[in-house]
C-alpha cells in the first residue's frame, strides 16, 4: 500500500482519469478512490505482462458513466424513430424566392384544394385587371363549387408597367371584345387607332393574356395567328421578342418552298394541351392565301388582322380564305377603316363580326345610299337630316366593336408636329405639256359618262408624272404617243434625261431649295415619298449632283435588308441625309425617327398611301420637332386627287371619328373634272372650299381655337405669301415656285412626357 500512498493522496479533490480518448471529471470520495487504486493496480499488472478481466476491478458501488467497451455504439431504435417521424410532420417547402403558393402536405403535379387564385395579383400597384369576378355573400361562399370560382384576369405586369393610358384601355376594349362581353354572340373587333398610338403592343398584350389565363383560371385559347403584308411579318416577329424577351417563342413564316411552309403548318395546327411551344403563329396573306387549306383542318382561338383595309373587299381570294377559318375571336387592325366608300367599311365590320349590320344589300339600302346622299354638297335638307340620323344609327352600332384614337393623343408624348400642303406652280415646259395632253387626249368624256377606260386610267397616270418632272414622260414624247404627239419640240435644245434639270419642273425646284436650306442650316434628316420608282431615280440623280448621302427603299429590296438600312439611317451618327421611300413598297410600319422632315412629293388616290408615309417621322421616340411638306402642283390633277382624299377623309371622320363639323366640299360631279388646268389660281383647292376667313386669297381671321392639323383643311392658317409661315426652310424655297400653302401643327407645345 505504500506505493499507493501517493495516489490516494491526489484524490482528495477532484480526479481525471481518460478513458475512450476522452477526458471524464469525478467527484472525490472512498468509493471513488477504491475505484481509482484498483484501476492503477490493473494497469501494472498490465505492464507486467498479467491479463485479467475488466469485470474483476469494476467497482460494485456505481455503475460507469460510459460504457467500458472498445465496441461499436448504437442508437436506440426509439431515438431513431422519432427522428424521423420529426423530419416528416414538417411540410414540404418549394425552394423558389418569393414563391406565395400553398405549402401543404400535397405533393407536386396533384391539384390542391382551396380556392383558386389568379395568375397575377389584382392588388398590385398599376395592375391593369381586365375581368374582376362578382361579389359573393357569406351564404353563397359556402355553396359554391370551389372548382368553379371565376378569377380575376390580370395583364402581366411586365407588359402593363410599359402600356400608356390609351393602350391599357384598348388592350381592355379589345379583350372585352374578343371574349364576347361587350356584344353578346360576337367575339371580334376593329383596332382603327390612327399611326403611332401602338397597336402591335395593345395585340400582343391581348394574345399573351388570352394565352396564358382566363376568369375560368385556365388558358382562354392555345394558338393566335397574325396575318400581315410580307414586309411586316419580321417586324413582328420582333416586336414579340422584343415586349415579351423570351418567354414565348413564335412561329414566323416569311419563305421557303411549299412543302417546308406546309410542313410547319401543319405542325402548328397540330399542337395541343396547355403548355403549345410555338402558339403564335405569323405569316404573310400571300403565303397564307397559297396555304390555306392547311390552316383551315383545324381551329386557332385568335386571329389578328394587320393593315386590315385590305380585306375591303369581300369578293377577293384572301377574305374568303380569313373567313372560313374556324376561328370566331377575330381582330382587325387598320389605321383608315374606310378607304373608298362604306360598303368597304361594312366588309371590314362584317368580317369580325357578321351579322350585326345586316347583309351587304340591307346596309347599302339602309345606311349607305341615305348618308352619301346626305355628304353631297347638293343635298337638300331633308336628305342631309336623314343621312345625319342613319350616320348616328351605324355610329352607336359600330362603336361597340370598333375603337379609334387619333394622333393627337401623341402629343402627350411627342414633339411638336407642323404639317404643310404646299403648292407649286408649274414650270412653262410643263403647263405647255399638260395643255397640250389635254388637247389630244379626250379621257373627259368617258369619265363624265362614267366609262374607266384603260386609256383613261394610263392619261391620268401620265399627268401625274408630268406634274413630278417632264423627264418621267419624255419616253411617251419621243415614241410620240397619245396625247404628246410634236410635244418633243417643247424640249430645250440639247435636253438630256441623264441630268435631273430640277428647273424644268416647280416641284423638284422647291425639293432643291428644302435640302438646300435644310443641309446648310441644320443636322436635320429628311425622309423623300413618291408613289414612282422612276421619280426615286430623279431623287438619286438629285442627291448625286448636289453629293448627298442617301439610302433608297423600293420594292425590289428584301425584307432583311430593309430592317439593316433603316437601323443604320436611324442612327444618330450614320452620315446618309436623305431616304428615298416608295409609299408602295410596304413603308407601313417603318420607323425613321431619324429624320424630322418628310416630303410627299406626289398625292395618291388611297389616303391612307399618303397618311401611312406621313406617320413614319413622328412617331415613338422622336425627339425633335417634325415638318412635313405635302408637294402639289398647283390648278392640275394632283390637285384634283388630294381633293378627293379630303373627301374619303371627311367621309372617314363622320364615320369612325365622330366629327360632326366636317364641312361638305365637293359635289360628286366637280370631283369628275380631273382633266382641266387651272392656271390663273393659285390654289383651286383653297377655291373650292370657299373659305370664310380669307379675302382675296389673304387670311384676314385665324383658324378656330383648338383646331390642328387633324382638323378639317378649311380649319388651317392659310398662307398666299411667305409672311405667315413658322418653317424658315420653307420660307426661304418660298420664291422658287411655290404658290400657296395650307399648314398648322399638332399642338402648341410638347406637354406631359417628352
Amino acid at each position: 500500500m505504500g506505493s499507493a500512498q501517493p495516489a490516494v493522496g491526489f484524490l482528495c479533490g477532484w480526479v481525471l482519469t481518460e478513458r475512450d480518448s476522452g477526458t471524464s471529471v469525478l467527484p472525490d470520495g472512498p468509493q471513488f478512490c477504491l475505484g481509482f487504486v484498483f484501476f492503477q493496480a490493473q494497469k501494472r499488472r498490465k505492464a507486467g505482462g498479467e491479463t485479467e478481466s475488466w469485470e474483476c476491478y469494476r467497482s460494485p458501488f456505481r455503475k460507469p458513466l460510459a460504457q467500458l467497451t472498445n465496441g461499436p455504439r448504437c442508437m436506440d431504435s426509439s431515438q431513431h424513430e422519432a427522428f424521423i417521424r420529426s423530419i416528416l410532420s414538417k411540410p414540404f417547402r418549394i425552394p423558389i424566392p418569393n414563391y406565395k403558393g400553398p405549402t401543404g402536405l400535397r405533393a407536386l403535379g396533384i391539384k390542391r384544394a382551396g380556392l383558386r387564385s389568379p395568375l397575377h395579383d389584382p392588388f398590385e400597384e398599376g395592375a391593369l385587371v381586365l375581368y374582376e369576378p362578382p361579389p359573393l355573400s357569406a351564404h353563397e361562399q359556402l355553396k359554391i363549387d370551389k372548382d368553379k370560382v371565376p378569377v380575376h384576369v390580370v395583364v402581366d405586369p411586365v407588359l402593363s408597367r410599359v402600356l400608356r393610358p390609351h393602350q391599357r384601355e384598348g388592350v381592355k376594349f379589345l379583350w372585352e371584345c374578343v371574349t364576347s362581353r361587350r356584344i353578346p354572340g360576337s367575339h371580334g373587333c376593329i383596332m382603327a387607332d390612327e399611326m403611332g398610338l401602338g397597336k402591335t403592343l395593345q395585340c400582343i398584350t391581348l394574345m399573351w393574356t388570352l394565352l396564358r389565363q382566363s376568369p375560368d383560371c385556365k388558358p382562354e385559347i392555345e394558338k393566335a395567328m397574325v396575318v400581315s403584308p410580307s414586309s411586316l411579318v419580321r417586324n413582328w416577329y420582333n416586336e414579340v421578342e422584343k415586349w415579351l424577351g423570351g418567354r414565348i417563342q413564335p412561329l414566323a413564316i416569311d419563305g421557303g418552298s411549299k412543302e417546308e411552309i406546309d410542313h410547319k403548318l401543319v405542325g402548328f395546327m397540330n399542337q395541343r394541351g396547355m403548355r403549345v411551344p410555338s402558339p403564335i403563329l405569323i405569316i404573310s396573306y400571300e403565303t397564307f392565301r397559297l396555304h390555306a387549306e392547311a390552316l383551315q383542318k383545324g381551329s386557332v382561338g385568335l386571329v389578328i388582322c394587320d393593315e386590315g383595309h385590305r380585306l375591303k373587299n369581300s369578293e377577293n381570294q384572301t377574305y374568303q380564305a380569313l373567313n372560313s377559318l374556324n376561328t370566331p375571336r377575330r381582330v382587325l387592325i387598320s389605321g383608315t377603316p374606310i378607304q373608298n366608300d362604306l360598303l368597304e367599311y361594312f366588309s371590314l365590320v362584317h368580317f369580325v363580326n357578321s351579322g350585326i349590320l345586316g347583309t351587304a344589300q340591307e346596309f347599302k339600302r339602309h345606311f349607305e345610299l341615305p348618308i352619301l346622299k346626305g355628304r353631297d354638297a347638293d343635298a337638300s335638307d331633308a336628305e342631309r337630316q336623314k343621312g345625319e340620323e342613319r350616320l348616328k344609327e351605324l355610329i352607336s352600332i359600330v362603336n361597340r366593336c370598333l375603337i379609334r384614337r387619333t394622333s393627337d393623343i401623341l402629343s402627350k408624348y411627342l414633339p411638336v408636329k407642323i404639317e404643310q400642303v404646299v403648292c407649286c406652280r408649274l414650270t412653262p415646259l410643263q403647263a405647255e405639256l399638260y395643255k397640250n395632253f389635254l388637247k389630244q387626249a379626250k379621257p373627259v368624256e368617258e369619265l363624265k359618262e362614267g366609262k374607266i377606260s384603260v386609256s383613261s386610267l394610263s392619261s391620268i397616270t401620265s399627268l401625274k408624272k408630268l406634274c413630278n418632272h417632264p423627264a418621267l414622260i419624255y419616253d411617251k414624247c419621243v415614241e410620240e404617243e397619245e396625247g404628246f404627239m410634236g410635244a418633243l419640240d417643247l424640249f430645250p435644245a440639247g435636253y438630256s434625261t441623264k441630268s435631273v434639270e430640277p428647273q424644268l419642273s416647280g416641284k423638284m425646284l422647291v425639293l432643291d431649295y428644302i435640302l438646300a436650306v435644310t443641309k446648310s442650316t441644320s443636322n436635320d434628316k429628311v425622309v423623300l415619298v413618291s408613289n414612282y420608282t422612276q421619280t426615286l431615280d430623279l431623287f438619286e440623280k438629285l442627291c448625286r449632283s448636289r453629293r448627298y448621302l442617301y439610302v433608297r427603299l423600293d420594292g425590289t429590296m428584301s425584307i432583311k435588308k430593309r430592317a439593316k438600312i433603316v437601323e443604320r439611317f436611324n442612327s444618330p451618327s450614320s452620315p446618309e441625309f436623305i431616304f428615298m421611300l416608295s409609299s408602295k413598297a410596304g413603308g407601313c410600319g417603318l420607323n425613321l425617327i431619324g429624320a424630322n422632315r418628310l416630303v410627299m412629293f406626289d398625292p395618291d388616290w388611297n389616303p391612307a398611301n399618303d397618311e401611312q408615309a406621313m406617320a413614319r417621322v413622328w412617331r415613338d421616340g422622336q425627339k425633335k420637332m417634325c415638318y412635313i411638306y405635302r408637294l402639289l402642283s398647283t390648278g392640275t390633277i394632283e390637285e384634283k386627287i388630294f381633293q378627293r382624299q379630303t373627301h374619303k377623309k371627311a367621309l372617314s371622320s363622320c364615320v369612325v371619328d365622330e366629327e360632326q363639323d366636317v364641312e361638305r366640299h365637293f359635289s360628286l360631279g366637280e370631283l369628275k373634272e380631273l382633266f382641266t388646268l387651272n392656271e390663273t389660281t393659285t390654289s383651286d383647292t383653297h377655291d373650292k372650299i370657299k373659305c370664310r376667313r380669307c379675302v382675296n386669297g389673304h387670311q384676314v381671321r385665324p383658324p378656330p381655337e383648338g383646331s390642328d392639323c387633324t382638323s378639317d383643311l378649311s380649319q388651317w392658317k392659310h398662307c398666299a405669301d411667305k409672311r405667315g409661315l413658322q418653317d424658315s426652310v420653307l420660307k426661304a424655297a418660298w420664291d422658287a415656285a411655290v404658290t400657296f400653302t395650307f399648314h398648322h401643327h399638332s399642338h402648341e407645345e410638347q406637354r406631359g412626357i417628352p
